[in-house]
C-alpha cells in the first residue's frame, strides 16, 4: 500500500516488481463499453478530436507526404494524454513523469526520422544544417549549432513532458500536505486553490500531449 502521494512517482511496489507500469493500460479499461459498441456521445466527440488532429498533422507533414502517418501521431497523442490524466488521480502511478517512459517514446521516433532522412534524402538533410542566407564565414558555426540542436531534440521532448508532469503533481501534493495545520477559513481557500490547480493540470495534460505530438510531426516533416 502506498503511504503518500509521492509514491505515485515510485515505479516499484511492495512485491519488488515494477507492476505500477501496468497503469499504462488503464486508459483502455476506463473507456466505457458503449464507446466500442454504438456511436455514443463520447465516441462522436473523440472522432471529432481525431479528425481535427488529422487535419492539422496533415498540414504540418505536407500534402501527399507519408500517407497514413498522421494515425501514428494521433495514437501518440492519445497514449500520452490518457496517462497524463490518469496521473491526476491519487495513488495512481504517473508514468509520463519518468524519463524512462517519455524518452522511450521520443528517442525511437527521432532515430527513425534521422535514419530515414540521411539514407533517403542526404542532400536535403545537409542543407538543413545551414540556414538559408547564412554568410559563408558563419557556416561552420551554424553547422555545429544546428547539429547540437538536432541531437538534443529527443532529450528536450522527454524532459519537457516529464518536468511538467512532476511540477504540477508536486505543487498539488505540497499544498495538500499543509491542510491539517490550517484554520477553517484558510482551508476553504486551500480547497479552492487546489481545485483551480487541478483544472490547470488537466489543461496541462492535454497541452503537453499535444505539444509532444506536434513537435514529433514537425521533426518528421523536416526529413522528407
Amino acid at each position: 500500500m502506498m503511504m503518500s502521494l509521492f509514491s505515485s512517482f515510485d515505479p516499484s511496489t511492495n512485491l519488488g516488481l515494477p507492476l505500477n507500469w501496468a497503469s499504462l493500460f488503464l486508459g483502455i479499461l476506463l473507456l466505457p463499453l458503449p464507446f466500442w459498441i454504438i456511436p455514443s456521445r463520447m465516441e462522436i466527440l473523440w472522432n471529432k478530436i481525431i479528425k481535427a488532429l488529422h487535419a492539422e498533422f496533415k498540414v504540418l507533414l505536407g500534402l501527399g507526404k507519408m500517407s497514413g502517418s498522421t494515425l501514428m501521431f494521433i495514437s501518440l497523442f492519445s497514449l500520452i494524454m490518457f496517462n497524463n490524466f490518469l496521473g491526476l488521480f491519487p495513488y495512481i502511478f504517473t508514468s509520463t513523469s519518468h524519463l524512462a517512459m517519455s524518452l522511450s517514446l521520443a528517442l525511437p521516433l527521432w532515430v527513425s526520422f534521422m535514419l530515414y532522412g540521411w539514407v533517403n534524402n542526404t542532400i536535403h538533410m545537409l542543407a538543413h544544417l545551414v540556414p538559408q542566407g547564412t554568410p559563408p564565414i558563419l557556416m561552420p558555426f551554424m553547422v555545429c549549432i544546428e547539429t547540437v540542436s538536432n541531437l538534443i531534440r529527443p532529450g528536450t521532448l522527454a524532459v519537457r513532458l516529464s518536468a511538467n508532469m512532476i511540477a504540477g503533481h508536486l505543487l498539488l501534493t505540497l499544498l495538500g500536505s499543509t491542510g491539517t495545520s490550517l484554520s477553517v477559513s484558510l482551508m476553504s481557500i486551500l480547497i479552492i486553490t487546489q481545485l483551480l490547480l487541478l483544472l490547470l493540470e488537466s489543461a496541462v495534460s492535454i497541452i503537453q500531449s499535444y505539444v509532444f505530438a506536434v513537435l514529433s510531426t514537425l521533426y518528421s516533416s523536416e526529413v522528407i
